[in-house]
């Protein structure tokens, strides 16, 4: 019987109704409660290192989490994060990169309803996300929610309140559960060896999200506190001249003390495509500007904060684009 480490930190699923609004306040073992069948399956371990509104998790959660799972990696065949709905898909996609090329898997899950909701979805997502970590076939980083099973680098939140909150954006899902067993649409190559651990990462990442008609003004303070730069443009990639060239400019000016800028779209689907129109094709004379192309926001964000950690340049620009999880192609 394999034996399956959960690390539970909050969100919905552990949630009781307050005078304040929902609130994380149930401990990993009333979880492990509601799902007595998977002890059928499964030994279960648990660990709680916070219990929060996954509004509030960032880097030093993330890291946190994967610090527990290497130092209990050698002890567990599996490991299953219980997570908030809200930042499970950046989660995700960190850890995808500071756990590369594990044999074991790590899923993350969550609901859209507290486990003691009467209509809860909690228990079911829990349920198979044991019984895929317990499976032979699975290793890495994924999700699994709503009998889906996603890569960590391909999942986002897509709806706020209906119980399939997440999408596999411009990748098929790896599997779907059924009864309890996953049904397999990719089969993957389960690594060799023990993965390689990283231990850092720099969250001096900004999203610039255009709009019409905003100001480049903003370079003021991206220059003075940003390391890296996510431009969320319009369509297939570009930036506005607004008769001027104060967004290039400023650019440059970014670029030119050492900084990495990201470009992606705001479209969900397909990606960004710099070289399609002339507004794209002009940030090439910006400098060493990368592209997105068909990665989620969530990964290019957390893959930059990763890769800035401990790298720059031309070493940064060659780590952008080597593939992690299948996040870029």
């Amino acid at each position: 019987m394999k034996k399956i480490l959960m690390i539970a930190t909050g969100g919905t699923i552990a949630s009781k109704e307050t005078d304040e609004g929902l609130t994380p306040q149930i401990s990993s073992q009333e979880l492990l409660s509601c799902v007595p069948e998977v002890a059928d399956v499964c030994e279960v371990s648990a660990v709680q290192p916070f219990n929060l509104d996954s509004t509030n998790l960032h880097a030093p959660h993330w890291l946190r989490i994967a610090e527990i799972i290497e130092k209990n990696y050698s002890f567990f065949d599996g490991f299953v994060v219980t997570h908030g709905t809200d930042t499970m898909a950046y989660t995700a996609a960190a850890l995808s990169y500071l756990i590369q090329k594990s044999a074991k898997p790590v899923v993350l899950t969550g609901s859209q309803r507290s486990v003691y909701s009467r209509d809860t979805d909690a228990r079911r997502n829990l349920s198979d996300a044991f019984l895929f970590c317990a499976d032979s076939g699975a290793h890495g980083v994924k999700i699994v929610f709503d009998g889906s099973v996603i890569l960590g680098t391909r999942a986002k939140k897509t709806r706020t309140r209906s119980f399939n909150a997440f999408s596999s954006i411009d990748f098929p899902a790896i599997a779907v559960m059924r009864d309890g067993v996953p049904f397999y649409y990719i089969e993957e190559e389960v690594p060799d060896g023990r993965p390689v651990f990283y231990h850092s990462l720099n969250e001096k990442v900004f999203v610039l999200k255009m709009i019409p008609g905003l100001s480049a003004d903003i370079f003021d303070y991206l220059e003075e506190k940003c390391d890296g730069l996510v431009i969320e443009s319009f369509g297939s990639g570009g930036l506005p001249n607004y008769e001027n060239d104060a967004f290039f400019t400023r650019l440059s000016s970014f670029l030119s003390k050492g900084k990495t800028a990201v470009l992606t779209t705001q479209a969900e689907h397909e990606g960004s495509s710099m070289d399609k129109y002339a507004v794209g094709r002009r940030l090439r004379s910006c400098g060493r500007v990368l592209e997105a192309g068909c990665m989620t926001l969530e990964a290019a964000v957390t893959k930059l904060m990763w890769i800035l950690s401990f790298a720059r340049g031309e070493e940064a620009e060659k780590l952008f684009y080597t593939p992690v999880e299948r996040d870029i192609f």
